[in-house]
């Protein structure tokens, strides 16, 4: 089998989707790997040294694409403006890829329409399920803590006060409130991080279990009042709620984030749409100079006007859409992110080649398009699909 790397092409995309510590694993087990020159260069990883891996060094992206069995990435396909060509426009009927496609967020659907129609086998990685043998596969969970730590590094930046309370000569200044939405491994990592600077911090979380361990980490949690057989879905992730439930949350949330000077959004369903649960309404009610950061962003953002991809001031208040910011924890969060890759790649490897059982859970879950069909149940849900 023949696993291709190719670059990133997302501006500001440090990151890649294997190490030579995985390419090593990878050429142990039997494969070719071809890795695009200079494509770990922003993580510090270096072309030498994917060459001492055993990887062959590709100059010609297209070439990649075109002689691979397997593509690698981290972020979905997208249009390469040196090339001037799309590149799910670049892979070929049959062939395989693994990457975060975030399949049911409406700005990925053509994109994902084309992987279909030009046969492409595609695994999204934000649909890996939440079991046991699973967790080493876990990339949204890995890039969810460097997520949760940098986001909320961002946002001190961004701030207008102090965030820790300072006692000076000319008086004492109030420590910033934190309100996280989403106590999953971003929203606890976002509230260890804001705590350590000195942030009064609250959190939000439907799931009973979630907003438990947030307040074991100091929040002061905000109660929604919907009902725990509502909130947990499958995993112990968080399910959609039913409209009159979802306007009950933002009803309670407009009354909180009045007093925020950050919030940070990491509110998310599994394969599914992110729940808006902060409308623009709202925004104008919130402090001028606080911060979101909306982490959701990638499956459409729990705020109703976070600029995708892009950090705007709107109302006042400058909201974050950065789509990328493991990326901006580049070594660490490549690292991190290869094991996954690896692990899911030996996961499905057998005698040589991939094989998918449709009735496992891993395989099932993650599954996008296959045979020239979009697959993925939230993906079809949210085209409006039957």
């Amino acid at each position: 089998m023949i696993i291709g790397i190719p670059k990133e092409i997302m501006p500001g995309e440090a990151r890649v989707a294997a190490t030579p510590e995985t390419v090593k694993k990878f050429v142990q087990d039997g494969m070719t790997v071809l890795v695009e020159a200079g494509a770990g260069v922003g993580s510090l990883f270096y072309d030498d040294q994917y060459r001492e891996a055993g990887a062959q060094i590709i100059t010609d992206a297209k070439e990649i694409f075109e002689k691979s069995s397997l593509i690698l990435k981290v972020k979905e396909p997208l249009f390469n403006e040196k090339l001037g060509v799309h590149e799910a426009d670049m892979m070929h009927s049959g062939q395989y890829l693994i990457t975060f496609i975030h399949p049911a967020s409406p700005v990925n659907h053509e994109m994902v329409k084309k992987l279909a129609k030009n046969g492409i086998i595609s695994l999204t990685l934000d649909s890996i399920p939440r079991i046991s043998r699973a967790q080493n596969m876990d990339a949204l969970t890995t890039m969810s803590t460097c997520a949760g730590y940098k986001g909320i590094i961002m946002a001190a930046d961004d701030l207008f006060i102090f965030m820790p309370q300072m006692f000076t000569a000319v008086g004492v200044s109030k420590p910033a409130n934190v309100l996280v939405i989403g106590t999953g491994v971003a929203g606890l990592q976002a509230l260890a991080t804001a705590k350590r600077l000195g942030a009064v911090t609250h959190a939000v979380d439907i799931r009973p279990a979630a907003s438990e361990q947030a307040q074991s980490l100091g929040a002061k949690v905000i109660e929604t009042g919907v009902p725990a057989e509502l909130a947990v879905g499958t995993g112990g992730y968080a399910q959609t709620l039913p409209e009159e439930w979802l306007k009950k949350e933002r009803e309670v949330l407009a009354e909180a984030i009045k007093d925020m000077d950050i919030i940070f959004c990491s509110a998310l369903i599994p394969g599914r749409i992110a729940p808006i649960l902060i409308t623009e309404d709202m925004v104008k009610t919130m402090k001028k100079g606080s911060v979101i950061v909306d982490i959701s962003i990638d499956q459409g953002g729990n705020c109703a006007i976070t600029p995708p991809g892009k950090k705007e001031v709107i109302h006042g208040v400058t909201i974050m859409g950065i789509k990328n910011i493991p990326g901006l924890l580049p070594t660490s969060s490549t690292w991190m992110f290869s094991q996954n890759i690896y692990n899911i790649v030996k996961y499905l490897v057998k005698d040589g080649k991939i094989s998918l059982d449709l009735n496992d859970e891993i395989v099932r879950s993650t599954l996008v398009t296959h045979n020239n069909d979009i697959v993925h149940a939230g993906t079809r849900e949210a085209m409006g699909l039957k």
